[in-house]
């Protein structure tokens, strides 16, 4: 775990706002394409499960973890932290759960100080495993507190609450959005989701393997169409919760397939036991993505999954 917490602060101009974008786990790919026109991002990684940010990304880098209290006079705050796979998050729930709540905690303090618009990036699992489908952001979804996933979906959830609690008593600004399933260059092979461990088990040869039937779907985005709708979200004037996904939908075993044909015709596809809790039915509703920030996916999922499979 990285403790440091050096950083280099520097005040805000008109002509270019900071912004502070604060990083932990698989976000290399967000987080080096998250540099708006104008603005001069600042990232503050904690590399428990992330790959070492690139040298050339424009990023200033700040080696910290957030579950400590952490300033810089900054205009916005995307606060990205936590591991998202469920490997990484179920290896240490504690430490999930601290990220999740500590952490956003301790941003939120960072925004409010500073003056600052925080937006929170919170996550499709706090709908659970759900019985509406597609999920639009009034759903309250259906969530084990007590299973292997509740560190992370839990957490989340609680981090929702303090965000618009200080929202209500503190009036910071906010916005929230709840990413579904992204994926894109500069994932860690070593990631632990679907996406990657197809990709990586077809480029070794090794069987595709489906946790239960391969029945259960998802709905894939390409990493720089969530990336815009940080941004249309972060400039825009909803504050209630947004969903980020491409609604196009697809069987696990359907996944598989794709990138079977795509990297590796030889490999099999081969099932073992389901994982607990594992969500069933997984699409976004992104209407009011649409008509309250004017935000749609721009790329479908063929074209991310060809463009990942050339960069693994």
């Amino acid at each position: 775990m990285s403790t440091g917490a050096n950083h280099v602060r520097e005040e805000r101009t008109a002509a270019a706002p900071e912004i502070i974008n604060k990083v932990t786990s698989n976000n290399n790919s967000t987080s080096s394409s998250l540099q708006p026109n104008g603005h001069e991002p600042r990232t503050v990684y904690d590399l428990l499960f992330t790959l070492s940010p690139d040298v050339d990304t424009g990023l200033e880098i700040v080696e910290h973890d957030v579950i400590h209290p952490y300033f810089a006079q900054v205009d916005q705050v995307f606060p990205l932290a936590c591991p998202a796979s469920p490997p990484h998050y179920q290896k240490d729930p504690v430490k999930t759960i601290e990220t999740c709540t500590l952490g956003t905690l301790n941003m939120l303090r960072l925004a409010q100080k500073a003056n600052a618009r925080f937006m929170l990036v919170s996550t499709s699992e706090i709908y659970g495993d759900p019985l509406e489908h597609p999920q639009k952001e009034t759903y309250w979804g259906n969530c084990n507190p007590i299973g292997p996933r509740a560190c992370y979906d839990e957490g989340k959830r609680l981090a929702e609450t303090l965000t618009y609690a200080f929202a209500t008593a503190r009036s910071l600004q906010v916005r929230v959005v709840r990413p579904f399933n992204t994926f894109g260059p500069r994932m860690n092979p070593n990631d632990g989701r679907v996406v990657s461990n197809f990709i990586t088990q077809a480029l070794r040869g090794d069987d595709l393997t489906i946790y239960g039937e391969g029945e259960q779907t998802r709905s894939f985005q390409y990493v720089p169409d969530l990336v815009d709708g940080f941004v249309a979200v972060m400039e825009g004037d909803c504050a209630e919760p947004i969903n980020l996904g491409n609604p196009e939908e697809y069987t696990v075993r359907e996944l598989a397939e794709m990138v079977r044909r795509s990297v590796n015709e030889k490999v099999r596809i081969v099932n073992k036991d389901a994982n607990v809790d594992d969500p069933q039915k997984r699409k976004p509703d992104i209407s009011r993505a649409k008509e309250r920030v004017g935000w749609q996916p721009r790329h479908s999922f063929k074209y991310g999954l060809e463009k990942t499979v050339e960069f693994f």
